[in-house]
């Protein structure tokens, strides 16, 4: 079965961790590293995505993640894109973590469901490709 609207995605090339400090921690130093990274922080917490060969070893993560970048860009006030691509993978019982960012959207699946996640959105008429360029 395909999708009517079809995406362009790209699978970037490093594994990520997704990681949690106390909401008044200090943003260290290693979480900006990179080409690709993401610090959030709330009143409830801080949120760092970044690359696995840059967090500390002492420090525990849940599992490796990989991104998915979904070409670009969007409208702010464009609807649907991330409903066409969070269906398929939710009918594949496929967890995400999004980031969005001005222009488009990021999608961090767990690595062990990498190539389950890849054959949902193809059977969907997505296109993804691998890429080792900056994203």
């Amino acid at each position: 079965m395909t999708n009517e609207r079809s995406f362009h995605l790209s699978l970037l090339p490093n594994e990520y961790l997704i990681l949690k400090l106390a909401a008044d921690a200090e943003t260290p130093a290693w979480a900006s590293n990179g080409e690709f990274f993401s610090v959030t922080r709330t009143r409830d917490e801080l949120s760092i995505v970044t690359s696995f060969k840059n967090v500390p070893a002492q420090m525990n993560s849940e599992s490796k993640w990989r991104v998915l970048k979904v070409h670009g860009p969007f409208a702010l006030n464009e609807v649907g894109v991330l409903a066409t691509l969070a269906a398929p993978l939710s009918k594949a019982a496929i967890s995400i973590f999004v980031i969005s960012t001005y222009d488009t959207d990021y999608l961090l699946i767990n690595e062990q469901q990498c190539d389950a996640a890849i054959s949902a959105l193809e059977n969907e008429g997505h296109r993804v490709t691998s890429s080792s360029a900056t994203p």
